[in-house]
């Protein structure tokens, strides 16, 4: 899996945004990271949290503590916590989640299932991420470029 998606690139030197990478993990391990903490963190230290493994079920522990450590050194206080969904959508090949066929429909773009399927885990999520109506959806787009499922 590649660390950063093109479409981060602008912030990738700074870190300023919260990496997808960093995104998936904090979605894997339940925890719910506000900008204002990941501000928080020195440059090495979102490194760390952006090279850190998140897969298996001891790593994920592994990194779930680090990182409530981390915060809770930082601000004195946990991060928040995040229910963990043990069917995550982004490991669902199978279908398309609405979120996703509806931003792209607004873009007047249809992805089909094998599209769909030809991604991996990492871009899936991504794509439910940039989808979601809370998102600014600036890289929606971009990121469907990226995927190949629209032509560049």
């Amino acid at each position: 899996m590649n660390t950063f998606f093109d479409f981060e690139a602008e912030f990738v030197d700074s870190l300023r945004c919260i990496p997808m990478a960093v995104r998936m993990k904090l979605d894997t391990c339940g925890v719910k990271l506000k900008l204002s903490h990941w501000m928080q963190l020195t440059q090495p230290e979102r490194m760390v949290l952006v090279n850190m493994a998140c897969t298996t079920a001891a790593e994920t522990k592994i990194y779930r503590d680090f990182l409530q450590k981390l915060i809770t050194e930082k601000t004195g206080n946990p991060a928040g916590e995040l229910a963990i969904d043990t069917h995550p959508a982004w490991l669902d090949d199978s279908q398309i989640p609405d979120t996703v066929r509806e931003k792209a429909r607004e873009l007047q773009i249809e992805i089909s299932l094998e599209q769909w399927q030809k991604l991996q885990p990492f871009q899936r999520f991504a794509l439910i991420k940039l989808s979601r109506p809370s998102h600014e959806n600036l890289n929606f787009y971009p990121a469907l470029k990226e995927f190949h499922i629209v032509d560049a």
